[in-house]
């Protein structure tokens, strides 16, 4: 408390929320059983495509005796592919109703289902010498990656003490990169990706999701869900405790119920109603812009380019699988970099230059590949521009938004605005895979310089109009906002700060759209 007669502030200051023992393993189990599945369905079926094209093309034949024209394989494959981001599209959209009716970890708990089952399927597909097996399992991985997207950075942000947000909400982007690159190792072709070994290299993306679904019943719910929406403070107080490793939480329960007190009026949003307010719209804007300069920055271009440019540098084909996992570790340490940073330096400053590296990127290798048959030696440029557009979007345009989407929304409004986000990144990943490889035949390398152009653009509102969000609470963060849309909220009063007690959520009468 502080001095009365001096005013001056406590000797002992308020302790801050460190990683303790049960919030590392919370992070980990939810982690590990959600972001890890997304990352590891995105790369799995990359590099050893051609032995599922050719499982697809000997089932063909022996139910019609026939092999498969290019004319049908195509379409088989493309639609085996892009049923992902479709699946996710649909998850996307059914989360808020999950996290809202089932809390952040029973949505986490209940999605393994959407994993375990699909891996089940994939694995005896070989046997059942039945392809749209796989198909039908890539659409429900879609909808199993659309949740997770959407609900752990929710749950992992409303655990976290505010000094180690940034670094939690970042754990979400570490995973699905840790998935990406186990899914790149063991697709090698002396590992799993061969002919023998598919079934089972499809089936382990049930393996997080049997894990998740043993551990993570022991640890808590998010604390701000049980005590803003379900008013159980007992239940909130008991989590935190358990969380923080100490029994000094008053301060962080008083936050949760300024938070409450703050959105009460509002109650729960819709999307409808989410995109109608005028106090949400520079957070709503800002997470459709950030989310979409995410995708179509140019990253799955990048990864497209990528065999061309090593082969064109002198890499064997046989050998570029591995120069793509030596990306794939690139990275893994420097999203875990970002995760370290993202506490020292800020969210802003991160975003900014890794928009600036990625787009400094795609103007040189638009160089590279336009020169290198006059000039040779450029090729090993590209190979440096590939690594270094690795490099800033995994300290910036990766990782970052999951933390600041998570940030800048109150409880009451944090469900639709999730939907909102996740449908963005969802529709436009599609888009990016759907549309590039015409784009690509099009205008071939000038490609880039539309990236550039969308990270330059992207950069430029970050710079005007989302401000630095580390060590502020959702409430401060929200009356930043509140100055930007040009509406007023009026400062809360002591005596009701001190007078209130547990809040009583008010039901929902809108559906979650």
């Amino acid at each position: 408390m502080e001095n009365k007669e001096t005013g001056t502030p406590p000797l002992i200051p308020s302790r801050e929320g460190g990683l303790q023992l049960t919030l590392l393993l919370t992070t980990l189990s939810s982690a590990f059983g959600s972001a890890f599945q997304y990352g590891y369905n995105i790369a799995v079926v990359n590099t050893p495509h051609k032995v599922f094209k050719s499982f697809y093309n000997e089932t063909y034949f022996e139910r019609h005796a026939t092999f498969m024209d290019e004319k049908l394989m195509l379409p088989l494959w493309s639609c085996t592919v892009s049923m992902f981001p479709l699946g996710g599209l649909l998850g996307s959209l059914i989360v808020g109703l999950l996290v809202d009716r089932c809390g952040r970890k029973g949505t986490l708990l209940i999605n393994n289902i959407f994993a375990i089952i699909p891996a089940i399927l994939m694995g005896v597909s070989k046997v059942a010498k039945a392809f749209e097996l796989i198909m039908f399992s890539r659409v429900v991985l879609g909808v199993c990656a659309g949740i997770s997207y959407s609900a752990l950075p929710m749950y992992l942000g409303e655990l976290a003490p505010k000094n180690l947000r940034g670094m939690l909400g970042t754990m979400t982007e570490v995973f699905v990169i840790v998935g990406v690159f186990l899914a790149q190792i063991f697709s090698l072709q002396a590992i799993l990706g061969n002919p023998a070994g598919w079934p089972v290299l499809l089936a382990l993306t049930g393996v997080p999701a049997l894990l998740q679904l043993l551990s993570l019943p022991f640890f808590p719910e998010s604390p701000r869900y049980s005590l803003i929406q379900k008013g159980d403070e007992a239940t909130a107080r008991q989590a935190l405790r358990r969380l923080r490793g100490h029994a000094d939480i008053e301060a962080e329960l008083e936050d949760m119920r300024a938070e409450a007190r703050a959105e009460h009026a509002e109650g729960h949003l819709s999307v409808l109603r989410l995109c109608a307010l005028r106090s949400q719209r520079c957070q709503l804007l800002s997470i459709i812009v950030l989310m979409a300069g995410q995708q179509l920055s140019g990253i799955n271009a990048i990864n497209y380019y990528a065999d061309t440019i090593y082969t064109s540098a002198g890499v064997e084909a046989s050998d570029s699988q591995y120069v793509t996992v030596g990306a794939g570790v690139v990275n893994i340490v420097m999203t875990v970099i970002s995760a370290v940073l993202v506490e020292r330096l800020g969210r802003r400053p991160l975003l900014l230059a890794g928009y600036g590296i990625c787009g400094s990127a795609c103007l040189v290798l638009t160089a590279v590949i336009l020169f290198q048959n006059r000039v040779p030696e450029l090729s090993y440029l590209g190979i440096i521009c590939v690594f270094a557009y690795i490099v800033g979007h995994s300290i910036g345009p990766s990782p970052v938004p999951s933390v600041v989407r998570t940030e800048i929304f109150l409880q009451s409004s944090r469900r639709a605005a999730f939907m909102v986000d996740g449908a963005v990144h969802w529709l436009t990943n599609f888009i990016v895979g759907f549309l590039f490889p015409s784009i690509q035949e099009a205008i071939g390398a000038y490609s880039f310089i539309i990236f550039a152009g969308i990270c330059l653009l992207t950069a430029i509102y970050i710079y005007l109009v989302i401000p630095e969000t580390k060590g502020k609470t959702f409430v401060e963060i929200n009356r930043i906002f509140a100055k930007k849309n040009g509406v007023e909220i009026p400062e809360e009063k002591k005596e009701e700060t001190i007078a209130a007690g547990p809040p009583v959520p008010s039901p929902a009468k809108e559906t979650s759209f």
